[in-house]
């Protein structure tokens, strides 16, 4: 009787859970005509390896060529400004501001030209220098791979259309 209830109570959530539309974050529903793409980048090897990554595991097959959709990842940049200082006027917080400008095209048409941008507040200590500069890069990381969670939304909403 006790695994019945458990069973009939899983049912149900499950049943509830599906019918919301329920959807795990950075599952997209991909269009039809979006089962390859083309990758050029003319930026930092990190940032084509995390959108690559994005591409195949969303199920989107990346080529190096051919009738399929090109992305093309034109330049990004990161930069940092200085958000609070300390009482001996030292920087105690930064803004990190990563940038990707990127183009979606068709048949050498540019379908998408748009910019993804990504912001984060990071604290400063000049007493732990070591372990803010990997920190820093940690949060660099972090920032790329949601650029192109970014990008990868973008494009899947604009080809929704």
């Amino acid at each position: 009787m006790r695994i019945m209830s458990r069973l009939l109570l899983s049912l149900t959530m499950l049943a509830t859970l599906s019918g919301c539309g329920f959807q795990l974050r950075g599952d997209y529903q991909l269009p039809p005509n979006l089962d390859s793409m083309a990758l050029h980048s003319k930026v930092s090897k990190e940032l084509a390896s995390q959108m690559e990554q994005r591409l195949v595991h969303s199920g989107i097959n990346v080529v190096e060529s051919g009738n399929s959709y090109q992305l093309a990842l034109l330049s990004d940049k990161l930069e940092r400004r200085t958000l609070s200082l300390f009482e001996s006027g030292q920087v105690a917080e930064y803004e990190l501001l990563y940038q990707v400008n990127y183009q979606l095209l068709k048949d050498d048409q540019v379908l998408v030209e748009r910019t993804a941008e990504v912001a984060r507040d990071y604290q400063d200590d000049p007493n732990f220098a070591l372990a803010k500069t990997r920190e820093r890069e940690m949060l660099v990381n972090e920032m790329r791979a949601e650029a192109s969670r970014i990008i990868l939304q973008q494009i899947v909403s604009e080809l929704s259309q």
